[in-house]
């Protein structure tokens, strides 16, 4: 009984110590957002490999430019290629906090957090104060 016990224990430690390894693995790839009219590629940043970041990878119009950018300068950059999220740090199994998500739609940045859902789906969150909204985006 004891030697059971011990061994789920120790099974149990180890699959918590690799946790944070493997956090950001089924997160990174190409996800399709929720209106299906943008792809976006997620993995470490360039700059910093403990953080993600993501590009936008493929748009349905791809000559779509940054038009309501809040710098005039930057309102003829393309958005097919634009970082779209950047910065998340893991915050336990599955979640990615204290990252920022630029919509180029309206051209302002959130402060913004990552969830994997149990049915492979990644819940998006952008937030202004306490208060969140979200998409959810699917691996595409």
């Amino acid at each position: 009984m004891r030697a059971a016990l011990a061994v789920s224990a120790l099974a149990s430690a180890l699959a918590l110590a690799g946790a944070p390894a493997l956090a950001a693995g089924p997160v990174e790839g190409e996800w399709l957002t929720q209106a299906g009219t943008a792809k976006v590629r997620i993995g470490p940043c360039p700059a910093r490999t403990d953080r993600l970041c993501g590009q936008v990878s493929w748009l349905k119009q791809p000559d779509v430019k940054d038009t309501a950018n809040p710098d005039p300068a930057l309102r003829g950059r393309p958005v097919l290629g634009l970082t779209m999220i950047r910065d998340f740090k893991a915050d336990g199994p599955g979640r990615w906090k204290g990252g920022k998500i630029y919509d180029p739609q309206s051209g302002k940045t959130y402060d913004s957090r990552l969830r994997l859902n149990p049915d492979g789906t990644l819940r998006v969150e952008g937030c202004v104060l306490m208060v969140c909204q979200g998409q959810t985006w699917r691996k595409g």
